[in-house]
């Protein structure tokens, strides 16, 4: 059973770390009827997912380190570069100095992923209004590296999210354009998260009761299920507006509260 529930967790994690509507909501919520996973093991199955959109960005990612000398490659780079190390910076402040914790319950991922969903609303309208470009401005790199932590400092609000609808109404009327800055900056983003955790882990003895097993389950259907969510993503939003994603991320976070209310969950 523990193997099903571990590659249940795999799915969710697989299906919502890049889709915009909140991995670590989803995860927070699900562990309480599959069981609370350690550090380790959330911080794996994300890697997965990570792995999954780094495989479909390889040419992209490639033609940026081999095309550095063309001054378009070395910008969009530089860029990238700039967003990570605003999020890295500002992750260790939040980190070391504010000792900033995740929430255990659900009533303030269920309002994160409410309010998130009619920003969402918002921004779609905002951004069409706009000339549809797929420049990425240096204002865009800026709030996108700010975005990040946002969403990570409040679960639910959804990382992808966070930064693709921001990199929207800062400038990047392309949804397609967008989204793919947003994913690519979360790569480094998040394997330097999940580096760091790890290290930690593994230095303060956390990793010597992991199931090893359960999370190489967990790794392997993440990486799956991501790669599938991400490629169907990719081909939706060309022709497809985010509404659906909206819709469903108020229809969950009102479910969650009338749950929370109940006792249902925590």
């Amino acid at each position: 059973m523990d193997y099903i529930n571990a590659a249940l967790l795999g799915i969710i994690e697989g299906i919502t770390e890049f889709l915009p509507i909140s991995s670590t909501g989803h995860l927070i919520i699900a562990e309480q009827w599959l069981g609370h996973r350690s550090d380790m093991f959330n911080i794996v199955i994300q890697a997965g997912a990570i792995l999954a959109v780094t495989i479909i960005y390889w040419r992209r990612l490639l033609d940026l380190v081999l095309g550095w000398r063309e001054p378009e490659n070395r910008d969009y780079a530089a860029k990238l570069i700039v967003a990570f190390l605003i999020t890295a910076i500002l992750g260790l402040v939040v980190k070391k100095v504010l000792h900033f914790e995740l929430p255990e319950t659900a009533t303030p991922i269920a309002w994160a992923l409410i309010i998130g969903g009619f920003w969402m609303i918002f921004a779609e309208w905002a951004a069409a209004r706009k000339a549809p470009h797929k420049e990425i401005t240096w204002l865009v790199a800026i709030l996108v590296g700010i975005a990040q932590i946002v969403a990570g400092v409040f679960p639910g609000t959804s990382r992808s999210g966070a930064t693709i609808f921001v990199a929207m109404l800062a400038g990047t009327g392309n949804r397609a354009a967008a989204t793919e800055f947003a994913f690519l900056v979360g790569i480094p983003t998040m394997y330097a998260a999940s580096g760091y955790e790890l290290l930690k882990t593994f230095k303060d003895g956390g990793a010597a009761n992991e199931d090893w097993t359960a999370l190489g389950i967990a790794f392997v259907v993440s990486t799956i299920v991501a790669f599938v969510a991400v490629k169907w993503l990719l081909a939706y939003i060309r022709s497809n507006r985010f509404t659906l994603f909206a819709v469903y991320r108020i229809i969950l976070g009102v479910l969650l509260l009338g749950m929370a209310a109940t006792g249902l969950i925590g």
